[in-house]
């Protein structure tokens, strides 16, 4: 017989003292319970065996009758042996009788070694190593019965969950000296041969099939785990054309040492159609409130080879939105995607202004407004080392009116990105993590475009949590416009760089921020205009403290701006709030107190409330 892995543990003593209740009561109409002599431990534990208080007389004698043997098992079951039980009845005529129990517990019984070995193929299986690193329990511990039967079928389970099928204990006991008060506990464990995965075939979709092989993340015939069952059952989830996913191994009908593998799928729906309304408070010019309504329409499988489309329609008084994305799985259903978007979007910029004389002062009138048409392919792929790699190429037309002056150049942008996430775990929440992202756009006059453009971009954001509850965010926003001085107007607002809002400096209102230029409008009032610049840098610095595991609270530093080489103008705002980790993620409550007036933008207090994941 092999014997491959013996793990026998020296004797370590651990004194455990036992804080003595006076007593402890429980009652009702027709008993009442005291113990003592116990700590707490024991307590819970003498209670749980006594079972539930008696309803009745015949329930009443029942429950006395058994008392001293149902203590003495939850005893026995603690690894107390030589516990002494005195009862004593008081009975009444017309209240509740009373049950006392003083208990004396004795000396405990502790382990004196533990004994676990394992034949078969477990043995060569790190998975099972590394859980035996895990195991707590060790010489000199109480004896508790409990924990034996849980480290027992938690072997089983595992072993299971790791495919071998054939496993079995071939002994598993707990030896115990009375005299000597120790215990030995022997677990020998057989597992076997480990099985494999077999054919894996998917019922009640209609899509090729070829499409949905491209989903299983394992190779043909590979050992089996629950793991890799879960890794297509999230493949399979990610896709969004399924309500309901079940992956069943056929256990019971094994071919040789092949587990055949059945996925029972049910499409979604056909078409769904989603409405959303909402209210944007303070980023216009006079601070009212803007209503929002948004009506999301999905198709999330067209056809057998998985096309997909999602159109969008929002509605504001100055920022309408209509987008439509329709993607094509390539090579991978989720790791190469080709994607032809449509829309036609209407954004605001920074503030415009004009002079008042009288008052000497500026006063807000606009913002600069954009309205964009576009139409883009993108491909995009997960590379083999998790780096999200696309390329592009973008057509667009922007309208906007600038210095008095109407514009609409045309683009057509080649672009290519590449961005990492990196987390600690997989939570809403996670308690590290770091995110990087690459991108270059391109534009040439010889290619369609009204001017030469070169725009990069790189973002960065890292989280990292200390002792548990300290947890800092940290994030960085850099980007430039390559371009001739004279064709700086000819940049559309759109892919300009602005400052302000929630994602950016906090305190200011979404893109308010940027370099302005003066000129007489055609009142011949002297006006102001924030029109963006060709730089961006941004920072921010947040300490987030836990005060539960779903609420905490934080304080921050946002600092930089949009620039030009002749107006840099740095902007530093501080701040706090409160976070509900929700269900659905984090929903936060921050506000932001900017440490400066600007040209165009009063020393400002503003309250954000975001909602959603920070990776």
């Amino acid at each position: 017989m092999k014997n491959s892995s013996l793990r026998l543990w020296s004797l370590s003593i651990i004194l455990i003292g036992y804080s003595l209740c006076i007593f402890s009561a429980h009652a009702n109409d027709w008993l009442t319970l005291k113990i003592e002599g116990v700590d707490d431990v024991l307590e819970r534990n003498i209670k749980a065996h006594l079972g539930a208080l008696p309803k009745s007389k015949v329930q009443r004698r029942a429950f006395i009758f058994n008392a001293e043997d149902n203590t003495t098992a939850a005893l026995h079951s603690l690894g107390f042996y030589h516990g002494v039980i005195n009862e004593e009845v008081t009975q009444s005529q017309d209240g509740p009788w009373t049950l006392s129990l003083s208990i004396a517990p004795g000396e405990p019984t502790r382990l004196q070694w533990i004994d676990i070995n394992f034949d078969g193929e477990i043995v060569e299986d790190q998975f099972i190593l590394k859980w035996l690193d895990t195991v707590t329990i060790k010489p000199g511990d109480v004896l508790n019965h409990g924990i034996y039967e849980q480290l027992k079928s938690q072997l089983v389970t595992i072993a299971l969950a790791r495919g071998y099928f054939d496993g079995k204990y071939k002994r598993s006991a707990i030896t115990i000296n009375r005299d000597l008060n120790t215990a030995q506990i022997t677990l020998h464990y057989d597992s076997g041969r480990r099985y494999h995965i077999g054919t894996v075939s998917f019922e009640g979709h209609t899509l090729n099939d070829e499409l949905l092989n491209e989903l299983i993340p394992f190779e043909a015939n590979s050992l089996f785990s629950t793991g890799k069952l879960s890794s297509l059952n999230r493949e399979l989830l990610d896709t969004s054309y399924f309500s309901n996913i079940k992956v069943l191994p056929q256990i019971d009908k094994p071919q040789g040492l092949a587990v055949p593998i059945k996925v029972e799928l049910s499409p979604k729906p056909s078409h769904s159609i989603e409405l959303g309304l909402g209210a944007d408070i303070g980023n216009t010019t006079d601070n009212s409130m803007e209503p929002r309504v948004r009506v999301t329409w999905r198709t999330p499988q067209i056809n057998r080879y998985g096309h997909s489309q999602e159109t969008t329609a929002e509605w504001s008084p100055d920022k309408p939105k209509f987008l439509t994305s329709y993607t094509i799985p390539l090579t991978h259903p989720l790791d190469d995607q080709l994607k032809i978007r449509l829309g036609m979007l209407r954004d605001k910029y920074g503030v415009t202004q004009v002079y008042d004389p009288e008052n000497k002062q500026f006063n807000n009138t606009g913002e600069l407004e954009g309205s964009k048409r576009l139409l883009g392919v993108i491909r995009q792929q997960r590379l083999d080392n998790q780096w999200l790699f696309s390329y592009s190429v973008e057509w667009m037309r922007e309208f906007y009116n600038q210095s008095d002056i109407d514009y609409d150049p045309r683009f057509i942008l080649f672009g290519s990105s590449i961005s990492k996430t990196t987390r600690g775990d997989n939570s809403l929440d996670p308690k590290s993590g770091f995110f990087q992202h690459y991108s270059l756009e391109y534009a040439d006059p010889t290619l369609g475009s009204t001017i030469r453009l070169a725009r990069l971009q790189t973002k960065y954001k890292w989280i990292d949590t200390f002792f548990d509850k300290h947890r800092i965010v940290s994030r960085l926003d850099l980007g430039v416009n390559l371009a001739a001085d004279d064709d700086l107007a000819l940049i559309p607002p759109s892919l300009r760089y602005f400052a302000g809002g929630d994602q950016s400096i906090r305190g200011y209102s979404y893109q308010e921020l940027g370099p302005h230029l003066d000129y007489i409008n055609s009142d011949d009032q002297l006006a102001r205009q924030v029109v963006g610049g060709r730089y961006l840098m941004v920072g921010s610095v947040e300490y987030q403290y836990y005060l539960t595991p779903t609420w905490r609270v934080a304080t921050f530093i946002d600092a930089g701006n949009a620039f030009d080489v002749n107006q840099i103008e740095p902007i530093v705002s501080v701040g706090g709030g409160v976070h509900w980790i929700s269900p659905i993620g984090p929903i936060k409550i921050d506000l932001g107190v900017g440490l400066k007036e600007t040209d165009t933008v009063d020393r400002p207090w503003r309250i954000h409330i975001t909602m959603g994941a920070e990776l």
